[in-house]
């Protein structure tokens, strides 16, 4: 099951993806798996060459264990190459982009975290993809046939 950032795609223009591995405790993971984590409203940063998911809110699940105290929003480390690292702080800090977390999904049994490299959308480019996408629900609906094989109108 992943976890999807709906808002990426509206508010931002996808450059490039990465996958990075990130650091949770072990009621987070559960809380991942039972899909009770939100990174609507999650930003990532880099600090001193290390790369930072921050505002991703992890639910706890019911079968918590009571000794730990639970932090719900708190900063997650994101796994990353060195070189990979490197290359994003170019882009981030000369030419103006943003890092957005697109997904939390697991790959061989671990949390993975999809991240991109993303342009902040204007006003006038949402309206034109929100266009863009009622044109084609009406093209859908009108191409759309009914049990005897005849258009409905």
């Amino acid at each position: 099951m992943a976890i999807l950032n709906k808002r990426a795609h509206h508010d931002y223009a996808i450059e490039d993806r990465f996958e990075c591995g990130i650091v949770l405790r072990g009621w987070e993971v559960k809380s991942v798996r039972a899909g009770r984590a939100q990174i609507n409203q999650a930003h990532i940063y880099i600090r001193d060459g290390e790369v930072f998911l921050c505002n991703a809110h992890m639910t706890p699940a019911d079968q918590v264990c009571t000794h730990e105290t639970l932090e719900t929003n708190r900063t997650r480390k994101l796994l990353m190459h060195r070189k990979e690292i490197m290359k994003l702080i170019g882009r981030v800090e000369r030419q103006g982009y943003a890092l957005v977390p697109l997904d939390l999904h697991f790959t061989r049994g671990r949390v993975k975290c999809e991240m991109a490299l993303a342009r902040g959308k204007r006003e006038y480019e949402k309206r034109a993809d929100e266009s863009k996408k009622e044109w084609k629900r009406e093209q859908e609906r009108i191409m759309k046939k009914d049990a005897k094989g005849r258009h409905i109108l």
